[in-house]
């Protein structure tokens, strides 16, 4: 059985009852109304098709807490979904008993982004002004944008330097606005950007330091299923791999095979 002959709007639906019951164990009417502006009786109906097309074990009512408590072995609809965040799950129902840090707002100016965009398209080599972090300094060149990636956190794009005669990496939020934007054929042929098209693999593993006991806690917080935890990626993203995984730094709870 499968989501396809669902109508979109009450395919969301029985998705979100099934995200509400594998974070957080439970859902009511309520919740759905709240959250999709329906009325008691839709509810009511998304409800009676979401037990009809949940797996076994089924959720069951309570009827003193007066709402759907899934079954510890909660398997949930059975075909594909995104099973949402917990963090926007939790915090939903938490209310003030749910903390969060802020993250920063790094928010690259739209018509930037339609800049670089359109350079890549267009095969195109584009002038602006960018602010280096290493020297400080403000800094006119020209490059050719050829890729974006992203670090988890942050949005670059992959571009050849003509200044320092290189592949690099520049942060569209760096670029100023009162760039000139001027754009070019490219009218030579550019090196390869090998970084870039070699995939390396990186296997982790806890960290040689720790007790047997740390290690399986590790295991578990990490989702390991096998002996090491294994990815591919490219090149010229294994620095910001390294940061975002925190290793080699004080208190890392992995390392690399």
């Amino acid at each position: 059985m499968n989501g396809s002959a669902l109508k979109p709007a009450m395919l969301a639906r029985l998705v979100y009852l099934d995200q509400c019951l594998t974070w957080r164990g439970q859902v009511n009417r309520k919740d759905l109304i709240e959250r999709f502006g329906i009325s008691s009786p839709q509810a009511a109906i998304d409800f009676r098709e979401y037990l009809e097309r949940v797996a076994e074990p089924k959720p069951g009512y309570d009827t003193v807490r007066k709402c759907y408590v899934a079954n510890c072995e909660h398997v949930g609809l059975p075909f594909p979904h995104d099973t949402g965040s917990p963090d926007e799950l939790i915090a939903g129902a938490a209310g003030d008993d749910f903390s969060r840090l802020p993250s920063p707002v790094r928010q690259c100016p739209p018509f930037i982004m339609r800049q670089l965009y359109q350079a890549i398209e267009q095969q195109l080599k584009i002038e602006f002004d960018y602010v280096s972090m290493s020297s400080g300094l403000r800094q006119n060149q020209w490059i050719a944008p050829a890729h974006f990636a992203s670090d988890g956190e942050r949005l670059h794009v992959r571009a050849w330097s003509f200044h320092h005669q290189e592949w690099r990496d520049y942060l569209p939020i760096r670029v100023l606005p009162e760039s000139s934007f001027i754009t070019e054929p490219i009218d030579e042929a550019l090196p390869r950007d090998t970084d870039w098209e070699d995939l390396i693999e990186i296997r982790l593993r806890p960290l040689s330091g720790l007790s047997e006991a740390q290690k399986a806690a590790v295991r578990l917080e990490y989702g390991f299923t096998e002996d090491v935890l294994s990815f591919q990626v490219r090149k010229s993203l294994e620095f910001y791999f390294e940061r975002r995984w925190g290793l080699n730094r004080p208190g890392a709870r992995l390392e690399r095979c």
